[in-house]
């Protein structure tokens, strides 16, 4: 399975992935607001890879003015119901479809693995104005809360990809894998967490794109099994779930 079709397959479940997503921290944009040197009140911004919507609307509660960008058509329409008088384009971010120098900042959230650095980088320079900044980030696993480490191998092992190692990169090898060598790049890891309730939990899990491309006998295989494991884990239906974002800023020259 590609790489490419993996990322097409999140248009499959768009709905699920807007109930059931975790969002993101203040924390994080205060991070961003500091590293980018500027206020997201008035910054003109491009969420890419917005999908639905989730960081948009926390981009717009700091009053940025937000476009997206979003390559999926049920995705777009998920995000029209959130944000509807936000604009949203049809697009990736290794070809934006947008103008030279217009944007003081642009995000991805979830979203940056999907591209080729090889030309999301230029890309994004492109459209970010002098002194701009580009922010990526990603909600990873908390492994050190050992429900959760133990979960992430059993998905690992049901969906056949290799687990992630519980160590996170270096700072210099962070940067290296972003493609954002080069560039004046700041780095860290915002921990939070939320409490939701078992399904929503599971339809979480299964909004993933490991999980969107197996066939739909495998899929409720491993849900039949994990349902029951997680409610004799946390019989009162209610999951808390620990998240650590990883948040790269780099600046445009």
């Amino acid at each position: 399975m590609t790489a490419r079709s993996r990322a097409q397959s999140f248009d499959l479940a768009a709905a699920q992935y807007a109930a059931s997503r975790p969002s993101y921290p203040a924390a994080l944009f205060d991070r961003i607001e500091e590293f980018a040197g500027c206020r997201l009140a008035g910054a003109r911004v491009a969420d890419v890879g917005a999908g639905p919507g989730i960081a948009s609307v926390l981009l717009r509660e700091r009053g940025a003015d937000v476009i997206a960008v979003e390559p999926g058509e049920a995705m777009a329409g998920e995000f029209h119901r959130a944000l509807p008088g936000v604009p949203v384009v049809r697009g990736d971010g290794n070809a934006l479809p947008l103008a030279e120098a217009s944007r003081d900042l642009i995000t991805y959230a979830q979203a940056w693995q999907w591209t080729d650095p090889c030309r999301s980088v230029p890309e994004a320079l492109r459209v970010l104005r002098a002194g701009g900044a580009l922010a990526i980030w990603w909600n990873t696993t908390a492994f050190d809360v050992p429900w959760i480490g133990e979960q992430h191998e059993r998905i690992a092992h049901h969906c056949g990809v290799k687990p992630r190692s519980a160590a996170r990169p270096s700072d210099s090898e962070a940067i290296r894998l972003a493609g954002l060598a080069g560039l004046r790049v700041e780095r860290r890891q915002v921990r939070w967490s939320r409490t939701v309730s078992l399904d929503m939990h599971l339809a979480n899990i299964g909004s993933r794109s490991a999980f969107l491309v197996l066939e739909e006998a495998d899929r409720q295989a491993f849900f039949i099994h994990e349902r029951e494991r997680m409610g004799r884990m946390f019989p009162s239906g209610e999951v808390e779930e620990t998240y650590v974002v990883d948040l790269l800023v780099a600046l445009r020259p």
